[in-house]
């Protein structure tokens, strides 16, 4: 019960935090994580509450809206679980979560390790790919003011941290620097297999795109 009221009093929070969040990044992204955190949660031996609490507040401040800032996302986290007052052991571990689930370009080695983290990045990587992480491209490229697609502009596969966070390639290059790569990046069993369809779906996306743009179809 004490558990259930904490997610209640997490879920408040979040969606107030996220009122006027950027599409991509909303409330409901944080709900379908949340969902596809359970769904991962239920075939894995795992602390259920940091799985809860990492997946809810993973984007609590991303470092993208934030310029770059990668402390006021962790920092936010902790000052309102201390506030609800959760264990240490349990921030600490959600605190790392947070600071080790993005993808940061591929090149990036995490500093941090659990079953936990790996449920929570698995059902993050699942809401950037298929359907939702196609639409979520676009509206991000978009806000960004960004082009949709370049054929001169080729994507790259060997960006740095930096790089990557910087990037203000079209659209379209995202797939193949990010979005086409999640599939064989994903860590449990469960994530893997929820992957295969949302990859498809990209691949036949892009295919349909292709020919659109060549007036094939």
């Amino acid at each position: 019960m004490e558990n259930q009221k904490l997610i209640q009093n997490t879920v408040a929070f979040v969606k107030q935090q996220l009122k006027d969040a950027e599409g991509g990044h909303d409330w409901f992204h944080i709900e379908r994580v949340y969902k596809n955190t359970l769904a991962i949660a239920k075939e894995e031996q795992c602390n259920l509450l940091a799985c809860q609490l990492g997946a809810l507040l993973h984007d609590i401040a991303d470092s993208k809206f934030h310029d770059g800032d990668e402390e006021i996302g962790p920092k936010t986290a902790r000052n309102f679980l201390i506030s609800e007052k959760v264990s240490e052991e349990i921030i600490d571990h959600v605190i790392e979560i947070i600071k080790n689930i993005s993808f940061k370009g591929g090149n990036f080695e995490k500093q941090f390790n659990s079953i936990e983290l790996q449920i929570v990045q698995d059902a993050d990587r699942l809401d950037a790919i298929g359907a939702i992480g196609i639409s979520r491209t676009f509206n991000y490229g978009g806000f960004k003011n960004r082009t949709m697609y370049n054929p001169e502009i080729r994507p790259n596969l060997n960006m740095t941290k930096e790089e990557y966070k910087s990037s203000d390639a079209p659209t379209i290059n995202h797939f193949y620097e990010k979005l086409l790569l999640l599939k064989d990046k994903m860590n449990t069993v469960s994530g893997k297999k929820m992957a295969i369809k949302r990859h498809e779906f990209m691949e036949m996306f892009l295919e349909q795109f292709y020919a659109e743009w060549e007036g094939k179809r």
